[in-house]
């Protein structure tokens, strides 16, 4: 059972922006910084609104929530209305592989990066590789 009411959670929910996150998007613009990344624009007018792209090299980086956007491990479904959101993460899922697809086909590389890999080493080097 949620362990607030239906009207607090309503209020948490429109809390959540779909950009400009602190513990992803703004962790990824200072490991860009302190690895000396360059190049890369946010809020780029492009399909599927990427939070980063790099328009030279024809890359664009999503950061993923892993609850947002169904991480197949870490994803915890909420006990309330879980019909609902179930129904809304795959509609998400499924969003996000349309979006992939036509980047990859009008020529972008496509990045999805989740949440709690954004400050693993690993992800830098998978960056790097996109832009070589």
């Amino acid at each position: 059972m949620d362990k607030v009411s239906p009207r607090k959670r309503s209020w948490i929910m429109a809390q959540v922006k779909s950009g400009g996150n602190k513990s992803t998007e703004t962790a990824l613009v200072a490991a860009f910084r302190r690895s000396k990344i360059r190049g890369w624009h946010r809020k780029y007018l492009l399909f599927g609104k990427p939070d980063f792209v790099f328009p030279k090299q024809r890359v664009a980086v999503f950061v993923d929530g892993c609850f947002w956007h169904g991480h197949p491990q870490r994803c915890r479904m909420p006990v309330s209305n879980r019909a609902y959101w179930a129904k809304k993460i795959a509609r998400n899922v499924t969003r996000d592989k349309l979006v992939t697809q036509t980047l990859r086909k009008k020529g972008w590389k496509v990045l999805r990066i989740w949440e709690d890999c954004v400050a693993k080493a690993s992800t830098l080097t998978r960056i790097r590789k996109a832009l070589s």
